[in-house]
């Protein structure tokens, strides 16, 4: 997006609005001031948004445009802009807790959401100062630092309380009119029977039984420092806290984790499938096991039951938008970047030659939807709006050109017509252009241009708003679509948004150790790692400098959840690479943990005796010193007794895939006869059975 169109008396009349009316408390600025000569401070993207209003008539939003494009824009202008890096410092004593942040109450904890912790000590009377002894692995600096040096400063104090006075120590207090959150429990389940919440730390001892207490915020324990002070520690103990206002990102990326990690506990509790948790916990699995175990039977199950809410685990249940949420693909050894993310690919031209243009690969598709889900679920009504106004005018003004004929002129005079649009491009005859008769237009950028509450009144607009030094030849071409459409747009567009609700979206990848990763994924292996899911996982993609805005970043969105299948006895597992291994949980699915895939078997006779077989069969294969139980037989082989008979399933299927495991021991012979009386097979006609077996 852009800063829309405004001038200096805007930006004047905003600051008077501004000292009339005050700055709400969601639009205080955190990272930049607007200066004015008097010394007095604004928000910038406030004041920008303020103007508009008064301007253009539209509402205060600031979803438009970021922090840093406001600065650019009041900077570029000679305005005075200051970053804003002010520290903050809280005392907590026996008797008061105080900061430097005016702002600050014990009144209202909740505000501590807002914050973001520097540093955190302990002061004794003698003026001796303590840190935290941080354990391996334990972050710096984080809203659980300053419980966890109080535990360490009165540890053997609070160790040393009876049970009841423990499970009565004040925690939180958020309000004075709410209830104290209380307890100091042993372990993450007493805890959790007291209050069922993710929002607790646990502080691990050396010798003796760990705690557990409430904590989620930067000031949600100050209740509970304050109160160990109190108790055992002597006049003139306080600890210090040194805190700042969290950026406009960070306070984005909390509301945004916060909410992901809400709709994650929500649809785990309505999901059916124990696995369902564990890829909602993990973001990226991996299930391995033998051939045949339903690995990507299970994945399709686990699929079905996020997406539908528990109501059902069969993939065939979901409706034609819920399978939107599902993609699948097989790896194998041919598979590239450009079939995964994105690459040139031929695309006919109008005329019959041939040319070549950037498309999306299946997964950057399929991240697309997701991502558009994501950030229109957190789009204010007033966005989405504008969004549906103009695509509703775009559908109805193409739909009602005749392609081809109607004439349309550019500034400069130049006619052409419309010959064809698709998702991607508006393709352009220009006859009397004698240089280039046919243009492609970035459908995308006319879009942009009438979402934005920008008027645009001269091609120079149009560059300022894509943020461009020179217009290119699309501009004037764009600008003439631009006020045909503007010129037919009716009140009836005005249509009234529909909240979009987050969803999930699974991306199943089959026989993932088959492709060649480093090569399928190229700078993906960075956001396809679950602590990089967001923008804060953003990358440039290999064709970035081919992109309609060459600094768009690509990045994988938190509603994304990956499943991967790989068989354990294939030898390309030997060759995955060790980098994807850690972006993934793995998942073993042993043989008889799909064998429910064998209801489908409707003969109730013939699914016992499949049971038996498969159960005899594989427990015969472990007896092998050379195999395991990534050798047995899974139960998707005996799905085939549908149409064939045991001794069929033992020729055409079990006995060459048990020939492959044993080729090369000494004891091959006798180790098909095993397998081969364990499953039940006997060969018809005259001979040795155990031979015919063999045969």
């Amino acid at each position: 997006m852009a800063i829309p169109k405004i001038n200096e008396e805007d930006i004047t009349a905003a600051i008077k609005y501004i000292e009339e009316n005050g700055v709400p408390e969601k639009n205080k600025s955190s990272r930049y001031v607007l200066v004015t000569e008097e010394g007095k401070q604004y928000p910038p993207k406030y004041v920008i948004a303020v103007a508009n209003h008064l301007a253009n008539g539209v509402n205060i939003i600031t979803d438009g445009f970021n922090a840093v494009e406001a600065k650019n824009y009041f900077e570029t202008r000679g305005y005075n802009i200051e970053s804003k890096q002010e520290k903050y410092e809280l005392t907590i004593t026996a008797k008061e807790v105080s900061s430097t942040d005016e702002r600050f109450t014990m009144n209202n904890l909740s505000f501590g959401d807002n914050y973001r912790p520097i540093d955190t000590y302990f002061v004794n009377a003698s003026g001796e100062t303590k840190r935290r002894k941080y354990n391996k692995g334990e972050r710096r600096n984080t809203n659980q630092t300053l419980p966890r040096l109080t535990f360490q400063i009165f540890e053997s104090q609070i160790n040393n309380l009876s049970d009841l006075d423990k499970a009565s120590f004040p925690v939180c207090k958020y309000t004075p009119e709410a209830e104290t959150i209380c307890g100091i429990f042993k372990t993450v389940e007493e805890f959790l029977k007291y209050k069922n919440s993710m929002e607790h730390l646990t502080y691990r001892r050396e010798n003796g039984p760990q705690y557990v207490i409430y904590a989620w915020n930067l000031f949600s324990t100050l209740l509970f420092v304050q109160e160990c002070l109190r108790r055992f520690g002597r006049e003139g103990d306080k600890f210090i806290l040194v805190y700042r206002d969290k950026t406009e990102q960070e306070r984005n990326q909390a509301v945004t984790d916060a909410s992901v990690v809400a709709e994650e506990q929500k649809t785990a509790k309505g999901c059916k499938n124990p696995y369902s948790k564990i890829l909602l916990e993990s973001k990226n699995i991996i299930f391995r096991g033998a051939p045949g175990t339903g690995k990507s039977y299970l994945a399709k199950e686990i699929a079905a039951d996020i997406i539908s809410d528990g109501y059902t685990d069969k993939y065939t249940d979901l409706s034609d938008e819920q399978k939107k949420q599902v993609e699948f693909v097989q790896f194998h050894p041919s598979y590239d970047y450009s079939d995964f993310v994105e690459g040139l690919r031929p695309r006919m031209n109008e005329d019959g030659s041939m040319g070549f243009e950037l498309q999306d690969g299946i997964f950057k598709k399929f991240v697309d939807r997701a991502r558009k889900n994501f950030e229109d679920s957190k789009k204010s009504k007033e966005l989405v709006e504008q969004e549906i106004s103009a695509k509703t005018a775009m559908t109805d003004f193409f739909g009602s050109i005749d392609l081809g004929e109607e004439t349309f002129t550019t500034i400069k005079g130049n006619k052409f017509t419309i010959v064809n649009v698709d998702d991607r491009h508006i393709d352009i005859s220009i006859p009397g252009n004698a240089t280039i008769d046919k243009l492609s237009l970035n459908i995308e950028e006319l879009q942009k241009m009438l979402e934005s509450d920008v008027t645009f009144e001269k091609i120079s607009d149009i560059t300022n708003f894509f943020g461009k030094q020179f217009a290119t030849q699309g501009y004037s071409y764009d600008f003439a679509i631009y006020k045909a459409i503007k010129a037919r747009k009716t009140e009836k567009q005005k249509l009234v948004a529909v909240p979009e609700t987050q969803k999930k979206y699974i991306f199943i990848i089959d026989e993932i150790n088959r492709g060649e990763i480093s090569k399928i994924l190229g700078e993906l292996f960075f956001s396809i790692d679950p602590g990089y899911r967001g923008k804060s996982g953003e990358v440039a993609t290999q064709y970035s400098n081919m992109h309609t805005d060459p600094n768009e970043k690509f990045y994988i969105p938190e509603n994304v959840y990956i499943i991967g299948t790989m068989n354990d006895i294939d030898r390309s597992v030997d060759s995955f690479d060790f980098a994807m291994r850690r972006r993934f949980r793995f998942v073993e699915v042993r043989a008889e943990d799909t064998q429910d895939m064998l209801e489908s078997l409707e003969d109730e006779e013939l699914k016992t005796e499949a049971i038996a077989r498969m159960d005899k069969l594989n427990a015969e294969i472990i007896r092998v010193a050379d195999l395991n139980e990534n050798y047995q037989i899974g139960a998707s082989y005996f799905l085939k007794l549908k149409v064939l008979g045991f001794d069929d399933l033992w020729t055409d299927y079990l006995q060459p895939l048990l020939q492959d495991y044993v080729r090369g021991l000494n004891d091959e012979e006798e180790c098909m006869r095993r397998f081969a009386k364990a499953y039940g097979y006997t060969a018809s006609g005259e001979g040795d059975s155990d031979e015919a077996a063999i045969n």
